[in-house]
């Protein structure tokens, strides 16, 4: 499970830049470094998480 988010979120980054996701805050090309913030968030909660 570690490693499928990160291959997630880059086929979602590269889908984004071929096509714009269109979510509120994603619908522009020039958005891909908000996705990358959020994955850099979601493995600082995950290490945060763990023991």
């Amino acid at each position: 499970m570690g490693k499928v988010l990160p291959l997630l979120l880059l086929v979602m980054m590269a889908l984004h830049l071929v096509r714009p996701i269109g979510l509120p805050g994603l619908r522009r090309r020039g958005d891909v470094w908000k996705i990358a913030v959020a994955a850099i968030a979601a493995m600082m909660v995950t290490v945060l998480i763990r023991p």
